[in-house]
């Protein structure tokens, strides 16, 4: 079928398309007032919710499947930032410098491993499955139309056939206008009675597929990942070993309802030897609640120390501590840093139509009614004289129906834009098409 407007329309089809349009929405009317028949089959009805259940559940998949990967990708850098941490702080001289590197190079691939096979496993596959949907469901409102034409048909047919003054010609004429419409409708109708319970039947097997590759593809990385925490224990182990009198001392922390005491005991020296002095005592007693050492903080204490020196040191401690938390402060910035920034796209203000700055508007040189672009990401091969024939790439300007009880469900109406800037007419290009066979551009 020649495509609308590249090749001219003949005032034939555009009178054609108009009739088609009217009687289309003749028909509605009177099936919606319950003054005519409406040809119905609760089988394929059925069919066709099982269809859009089955779309909705497999877009939501799709959808949860690309959060889970998004949040891998994460964990990967997450992880690969810790490993790199420890491989700056384990110093060269240290056992098993050479087994941390090879630790964190074998973590990092198996990362990467772990993605990537999601990806071929589960997404490739989850994007075929959705795939073929889009075409199925165009059928399927492209049937519906096809039904309203064959009813109209049959209508005019049986009322001509009724008619207290009988026109052979025209009753003929309608019988060919019936019988051809019936043909279109039925083929149209068989494909899909056998095509819809097969893909819902499909579903089973596509649902285990994909979560049995999920599960073995975690099972097998944590597996893996699992020998590598083993070894990286038995490295540290070793380490731990070597330098086992410089053990980190993990002190607790008072608990903020208990109150700190005002007198502590002295620990005795090393040597064992009794507190006599005389003078720690009085040191102590002279301490005020605020110089008494906060916890983490380390203050020297001597017999002869004054409580000026005292309170100094838990200064310093207080000062050193604050230090530290500002660094963490620091080091935790820069680690969010590598994550994937947020890009804001701004757009010149407009004024009255005009863009800031004396650029003219885009919409002034739209057809009458103009929405918005889209553009079309498969190929479609028009069935009707009213419907746009399109090709992968084309942008279509979309407009309002002059009649939006005219619009199905799923269709809209619109020129293409090269049709557009050539004729600048939009009885000879316009033409309804598929909605799912575009994407929104602007």
């Amino acid at each position: 079928m020649a495509e609308l407007g590249s090749k001219g329309v003949t005032a034939g089809k555009i009178a054609s398309n108009v009739q088609k349009k009217l009687t289309r929405a003749q028909e509605k009317v009177l099936q919606k007032l319950g003054k005519a028949d409406e040809t119905k089959d609760e089988q394929f009805e059925q069919c066709v919710q099982n269809f859009n259940k089955q779309l909705s559940e497999g877009t939501r998949l799709q959808k949860d499947l690309r959060t889970y990967l998004a949040s891998v990708k994460a964990m990967h850098e997450a992880s690969k930032k810790l490993t790199e941490c420890l491989q700056e702080v384990y110093e060269p001289d240290w056992p098993g410098r050479d087994d941390t590197n090879k630790i964190a190079e074998n973590n990092d691939l198996l990362w990467t491993d772990f993605h990537q096979k999601l990806v071929d496993q589960a997404l490739l596959t989850m994007d075929t499955y959705l795939g073929q949907f889009p075409d199925i469901k165009s059928r399927i409102a492209k049937r519906g139309r096809k039904l309203v034409d064959y009813d109209s048909a049959r209508h005019h047919f049986e009322a001509l056939q009724t008619a207290k003054k009988k026109d052979e010609t025209k009753i003929a004429k309608a019988e060919e206008e019936l019988v051809k419409a019936q043909k279109v409708f039925e083929e149209m109708n068989v494909d899909l009675q056998e095509e819809l319970p097969s893909l819902w039947n499909s579903r089973v097997g596509f649902y285990v597929n994909t979560f049995q590759s999920i599960a073995g593809l975690e099972e097998n990385f944590h597996k893996e990942m699992s020998k590598l925490n083993q070894n990286l224990h038995d490295v540290l182990l070793g380490l731990d070993k070597q330098y086992a009198g410089n053990a980190f001392p993990v002190k607790a922390q008072p608990s903020d309802s208990t109150p700190a005491k005002a007198n502590k005991s002295p620990s005795p020296p090393p040597d064992g030897s009794p507190i006599t002095s005389p003078e720690t005592k009085t040191v102590n007693h002279e301490l005020e609640p605020s110089t008494l050492e906060a916890p983490g903080a380390s203050i020297p204490k001597s017999p002869s120390q004054p409580a000026e020196a005292a309170r100094a040191g838990a200064e310093a401690a207080g000062s050193e501590a604050a230090a530290g938390a500002e660094a963490s402060k620091t080091e935790a910035d820069s680690g969010s840093s590598s994550l994937p920034a947020v890009v804001v796209e701004t757009f010149p203000a407009t004024i009255n139509g005009t863009v800031e700055g004396g650029a003219s508007s885009e919409r002034a040189d739209m057809p009458p009614g103009f929405l918005f672009k889209v553009q079309a990401m498969h190929d479609y091969t028009a069935t009707d004289t009213d419907e746009l024939q399109l090709k992968a790439g084309d942008v279509v300007l979309v407009i309002p129906f002059e009649n939006p009880e005219e619009q199905d469900e799923g269709w809209l109406m619109g020129v293409k834009e090269s049709d557009w800037i050539q004729h600048k007419e939009l009885d000879q290009c316009r033409g309804v098409f598929p909605e799912n066979f575009t994407e929104r551009v602007q």
